[in-house]
């Protein structure tokens, strides 16, 4: 059977009163606002680890979060895979990590901020039902999205 080398990450859109949990990230790979995640450690459910991450860099713990999609793009001869989860309940007192500030952002603010390239696109798909696969391909040398 042949396989391939994958990356399995999560990402969680934290939500509430019209407000998204954002991150403000430091990363020199990945800055600006994204949302809040990480990777899924070995033997760990992929449940268990955005509850974690979340936690981690939030200090939030979120209740009953909602797998809503998946995120992959191709990653040196393998995939990188993100787990996409969707919350609106959680627990505890907000506060940043060295990952990045965190931040209640409504929709409108976010034309403001620096975010990551592809946040606007990647919170519509989270929240719409009938989407739920955020892929990139790459056709001659150009990253492209593709939604389904």
């Amino acid at each position: 059977m042949k396989g391939e080398v994958c990356e399995l990450t999560n990402l969680c859109l934290l939500h509430k009163d019209g407000k998204y949990l954002l991150q403000n990230r430091v990363a020199k790979d990945w800055q600006g606002y994204a949302l809040p995640g990480g990777h899924v450690e070995p033997g760990e459910s992929v449940v268990e680890s955005v509850i974690r991450e979340m936690r981690e860099e939030t200090g939030l713990e979120i209740i009953s979060p909602r797998l809503c999609g998946i995120k992959q793009f191709p990653k040196d001869g393998g995939r990188y895979i993100v787990f996409l989860f969707e919350a609106t309940e959680f627990r505890g007192n907000l506060r940043s990590s060295e990952e990045g500030e965190m931040r209640w952002v409504s929709r409108d603010e976010l034309k403001q901020l620096k975010t990551v390239s592809d946040l606007e696109t990647l919170i519509d798909m989270m929240l719409d039902p009938t989407v739920s696969e955020f892929r990139y391909i790459i056709e001659n040398g150009e990253w492209l999205v593709d939604l389904r």
